[in-house]
């Protein structure tokens, strides 16, 4: 059962935690027609032959995994102190950015308190703050914030995505859950196959998860397996293309406060994915 409706911090507009599909919340793709995966298979069924605007839509009310499902509706009805007067998007989390993008950024999972809060990947957290803020320094972003998704933000020639489109507990998606999430990342980038040259993996887990996905795609990857480690490129090629693959050490708080992830570091990353994928369209 929903909780009562609060206001979104941006319009005002009432909702409830978690928020239905097409009831006007900023960026959701869905409306209540659209089709619910209930199993894994439903989720191999229902990734196969969408566009791009239907598989986000199809993403956003996935209700495959038990535990996630419960998670991050717990999470949307107890809510963070801190936000407790705001409604709680609390349903899966599409990929953000172009429709076309030369450049990928892969990463886990929601945060429990950011994207499965704001309904955007990435935003509403300390990671996404660093993330966003380094993607405007190097020319990728609009802005260098992201707070909500009714924030103007806008991603230039980049998309992103979470490998689980769900925020897992402790952030720790279970291999079962991963391996029925991942028609869905299988499917977003078949279909961006002719625009993506460089992906940026975020941590060993969207490393791993890249490989994986596009191994999954026919795509040719290196053996042995490319190691991951920061700034460490990998060529995957297929479909009569090329992908280049980069390593960035996740923007968690563990990485930044220590300085195992310094601004610099992450700057480099996106420089050289910016430089790439300019090179490679021309």
């Amino acid at each position: 059962m929903n909780d009562a409706a609060l206001p979104h911090p941006a319009t005002g507009e009432l909702f409830p935690s978690p928020v239905p599909p097409g009831t006007g919340w900023p960026g959701d793709p869905a409306t209540v027609q659209t089709p619910v995966a209930w199993t894994a298979e439903d989720v191999r069924r229902l990734a196969d032959r969408a566009d791009l605007d239907e598989l986000d839509a199809r993403i956003s009310v996935c209700r495959a995994c038990p535990r996630l499902l419960r998670w991050r509706e717990d999470v949307a009805h107890v809510k963070r102190a801190a936000y407790a007067d705001q409604p709680y998007w609390g349903r899966p989390i599409p990929g953000f950015g172009s429709p076309t993008p030369s450049i990928l950024v892969v990463g886990l999972a929601p945060a429990a308190n950011g994207g499965n809060r704001t309904g955007r990947v990435f935003t509403g957290d300390r990671s996404g703050d660093w993330l966003f803020a380094s993607l405007h320094r190097v020319g990728l972003a609009t802005q260098g914030t992201s707070v909500h998704a009714a924030d103007g933000l806008e991603l230039i020639d980049t998309r992103m995505v979470a490998t689980v489109r769900c925020a897992p507990p402790q952030n720790r998606p279970t291999t079962a859950e991963r391996d029925t999430c991942s028609p869905w990342i299988e499917a977003e980038l078949s279909l961006l196959a002719e625009h993506v040259r460089v992906v940026v993996a975020l941590g060993g887990y969207g490393w791993d998860a890249t490989l994986r996905s596009y191994a999954a795609l026919g795509w040719q990857v290196a053996r042995p397996k490319p190691r991951f480690g920061h700034g460490v490129e990998a060529t995957l090629v297929g479909e009569g293309r090329s992908v280049t693959l980069i390593g960035c050490y996740h923007p968690s708080q563990q990485n930044t406060f220590t300085g195992r992830l310094t601004e610099p570091m992450t700057d480099d990353v996106f420089a050289r994915a910016a430089a790439l994928g300019r090179l490679t369209a021309d």
